[in-house]
């Protein structure tokens, strides 16, 4: 059963997004502050990581700073989804910058985080997947300075590898696909996230600023 840790400060939150993901058939654990999540997150492995970014204490940014540096692999390579309020931009940059797979903004309907958590555990499944598998140049696209390797959905910048979002990885992977072709934001969005949930246009805004 994949395991979600949720970390929050606000109970409502806790209570109601836990049971909603357990009726998903989920396992999902609950803590209050980062201190109690860094503590479990030592005694038990977690699949994915839902973190409130303005949290007391330790906020979302300076836990998923401690899972990053965390030696234990698993931990480290744990996809991070942040809960944000709308004027938190700069935050969800912040957190994106520092390898936060995706972000969904409060208010959020449940169908639409059921869609993302999903979506992430599916791409960070098939990256692990790919890991083991032997290199092959049919999947790479390169342009100029640009080489995106869509097995293990890498990036690679004059040969430097660019920290990417699973979403910022389609987004530049279906433009790279296409120079000079004119896309509006929901040919954009579709490229990001697919046609099967819905996205703010905040979302891919903080997205195009990042890349």
């Amino acid at each position: 059963m994949t395991c979600i840790a949720l970390v929050d400060d606000e109970i409502n939150i806790l209570t109601s997004v836990s049971l909603a993901l357990e009726a998903e058939g989920f396992e999902v654990d609950t803590f209050k502050n980062g201190e109690d999540a860094i503590n479990g997150f030592a005694k038990k492995k977690y699949d994915l990581g839902l973190f409130d970014i303005k949290m007391p204490r330790m906020n979302g940014n300076e836990l998923l700073m401690k899972v990053r540096s965390s030696n234990n692999l698993e931990l480290k390579n744990m996809p991070i989804i942040f809960l944000t309020s709308k004027d938190q931009e700069q935050d969800e940059i912040i957190g994106l910058k520092m390898g936060a797979a995706d972000y969904i903004k409060k208010p959020f309907s449940q169908k639409l985080l059921n869609e993302r958590i999903r979506t992430v555990l599916r791409v960070h499944a098939n990256r692990n997947n790919n890991e083991n598998k032997k290199e092959d140049s049919r999947h790479d696209l390169k342009k100029g300075n640009l080489l995106l390797d869509d097995l293990k959905q890498l990036c690679f910048w004059k040969d430097n590898v660019i920290e990417l979002t699973v979403a910022e990885f389609n987004l530049i992977k279906s433009l790279a696909k296409h120079p000079g072709v004119i896309k509006d934001r929901n040919q954009l969005m579709d490229s990001m996230y697919g046609d099967t949930i819905y996205v703010d246009d905040r979302t891919i805004d903080s997205h195009i600023k990042r890349l």
